[in-house]
């Protein structure tokens, strides 16, 4: 057998050693109910609980997707005009039977069907959409005490290493289980259909293939954090690490207008612009090394219509002329990449009118630019 006791205390004394030797640097270990005591450089001696380490409960995870389980649908649908049949998975977000996915996994389809959890099946509508950031609200019949609304958790406060689970249906394999971290956050995918950026796309290594789309992704207090969307892979249609989910935050943004059935706008400056650093700058005789350098300008676009200077030629920062304007700050707030100007920009409305930041041969000025709707076609 193995001595527990004597190793916990051989354990404990050998911290408080370490903790003389290095005249009293407070010491923590996994072992909880005990204490520790150290003396300080001037001899007092200071007596501390010992903390206790964060492990998983009994259960762990399988409590909490067991609860939350009952919020996850299929969804399946058949494209029109051909026989093909499709399918994703969404989740529920009240009891007068809303859904909310993945636009693309509704896009074009008909005779849309949802089958719940506990296999109930009932013919959905679509409600509204969101093509622009890829997503959609579904509704269908059902009894109110079947349906279990999904809460939602704030996505601005998940960092990358927090671990989450997914629940989706991947090739047909349904209410299937995947766990993981948030590999990244701040990440910016393109809408497939409208070519707008999506900023602030969680990254995750949380196994993801097709028909996961449009599920939750959870926390481990059973929250979503976030729309399973995409994943990045050039060898094919199948996982490889890199999955994306748009974050909840983003979701609860539209989801009042989508219920409505309206809409959805997103404004647009109308610029392409390259990040500048020390070198790049050097290399196009700036003055300032923080920013983005605008390489275009659409016309008759927001930016054009406030007088923004695009580069005498090309389209990034290696090939771009020299005679750009350098955008610094988008209503006060700092630009330093595409990510940061795309994230300040949808910030507004379309048609508000935002103050643009910007340094003009060496000298900076401000300019005011009303942002327009970000063309769909």
């Amino acid at each position: 057998m193995t001595n527990t006791n004597g190793w916990r205390i051989s354990a404990i004394a050998g911290i408080v050693v370490a903790a003389m030797l290095i005249g009293g640097a407070v010491a923590l270990s996994a072992f909880g109910g005990h204490t520790i005591t150290t003396i300080t450089p001037s001899g007092a001696r200071v007596t501390q609980p010992v903390q206790q380490a964060s492990l998983p409960t009994a259960g762990g995870i399988a409590d909490v997707v067991a609860r939350v389980r009952p919020s996850v649908v299929l969804i399946e649908g058949s494209t029109q005009g051909t026989a093909g049949t499709s399918s994703g998975t969404g989740m529920v977000i009240d009891r007068e039977g809303r859904i909310l996915t993945n636009y693309h996994v509704i896009e074009g389809q008909k005779d849309i069907k949802v089958t719940l959890a506990d296999g109930t099946a009932a013919k959905a509508t679509v409600v509204g959409s969101d093509p622009g950031s890829d997503l959609a609200v579904i509704k269908v019949n059902v009894a109110s005490n079947l349906l279990a609304p999904v809460a939602f958790a704030d996505s601005d406060s998940v960092r990358a290493g927090d671990s989450v689970f997914a629940i989706g249906n991947p090739f047909n394999q349904n209410f299937s289980v995947s766990a993981g971290i948030i590999s990244a956050t701040g990440r910016v995918t393109t809408s497939s259909f409208t070519g707008r950026a999506i900023r602030d796309v969680m990254q995750t290594d949380t196994a993801m293939n097709p028909g996961n789309s449009g599920g939750p992704l959870f926390n481990l207090k059973g929250e979503v954090v976030g729309v399973n969307s995409s994943i990045e892979n050039p060898s094919g249609r199948f996982f490889v690490g890199l999955g994306y989910a748009i974050p909840s935050n983003t979701a609860q943004r539209f989801l009042p207008a989508m219920i409505q059935g309206k809409d959805i706008q997103h404004p647009q400056l109308g610029v392409s612009v390259a990040p500048l650093d020390e070198v790049v700058a050097a290399n196009l005789g700036l003055t300032v090394t923080r920013g983005v350098y605008v390489t275009s300008v659409t016309p008759s676009g927001a930016a054009a219509r406030a007088g923004i200077v695009a580069a005498s030629r090309g389209t990034n920062a290696q090939t771009a002329g020299r005679g750009g304007d350098v955008i610094t700050a988008v209503g006060g707030q700092p630009v330093r990449n595409f990510e940061e100007l795309a994230r300040a920009i949808d910030k507004n409305e379309v048609g508000a009118k935002v103050q643009i930041d910007l340094v003009r041969n060496g000298q900076p000025m401000s300019v005011t630019a009303e942002l327009q709707l970000w063309d769909l076609r």
